[in-house]
């Protein structure tokens, strides 16, 4: 992956100057995708909705006290107050169980969504209630490391466009879209970037 991310390095910074000077500030893209058994990351992304990365590690954490292995039957186990006490709540609570249904009913569900193209694979994950855009985007770039995900409902990413660019407001789908097209293959990277970027936006 290394060689693939100084591939998207060299792109990034011939086709955009604005993202160069990001990419020559914060160094090597250390975008780690973390794989795992489908149930489990669709779970994890519920989780992390809204929410910190730290605060969701932790959540999940505690869920996997209670969850071992993680499975569609393990997790049927489980109260409302279960998961209370893990720190999920009544929304969230709901989309897992709204993923249980699914999974439940397309048995082919988990073992087919890897294998899907990220346009097809959206298009299956937002079906489930309580799993939208962001969530599939989210599994696409940090569970199965597709390189070309632009996630324009992102908040951060939203902000560092506005204040990289100097935007008077936050820009709309469109413009992220048409901003973002000469990163393509490697909007995936770019995206880690502007997220890095936030660390010094105070700057700005």
């Amino acid at each position: 992956m290394n060689e693939t991310y100084q591939k998207a390095r060299r792109h990034l910074s011939r086709r955009d100057p604005i993202l160069k000077a990001v990419i020559q500030r914060a160094g090597k893209c250390l975008l780690t995708p973390r794989p795992d058994d489908p149930l489990t990351m669709l779970v994890k992304v519920v989780i992390s909705q809204q929410i910190s990365v730290k605060a969701a590690a932790s959540i999940y954490a505690r869920l996997t006290e209670r969850v071992k292995p993680m499975t569609a039957a393990k997790l049927r186990k489980l109260t409302p107050d279960d998961f209370v006490a893990c720190g999920i709540s009544r929304p969230k609570q709901r989309a897992i169980v709204s993923l249980l249904d699914h999974v439940a009913v397309e048995k082919a569900f988990l073992k087919q969504l890897p294998t899907l193209e990220d346009e097809a694979f959206r298009e299956a994950v937002v079906r489930i209630k309580g799993l939208g855009p962001w969530s599939a985007d989210m599994l696409l770039m940090f569970g199965f490391g597709r390189l070309d995900v632009m996630p324009v409902g992102d908040l951060g990413i939203k902000l560092a466009i506005r204040d990289l660019w100097k935007l008077d407001a936050l820009p709309s789908v469109q413009t992220m879209l048409e901003l973002s097209e000469p990163w393509r293959p490697y909007r995936t990277v770019a995206s880690w970037y502007l997220w890095r970027s936030r660390d010094w936006a105070e700057e700005y």
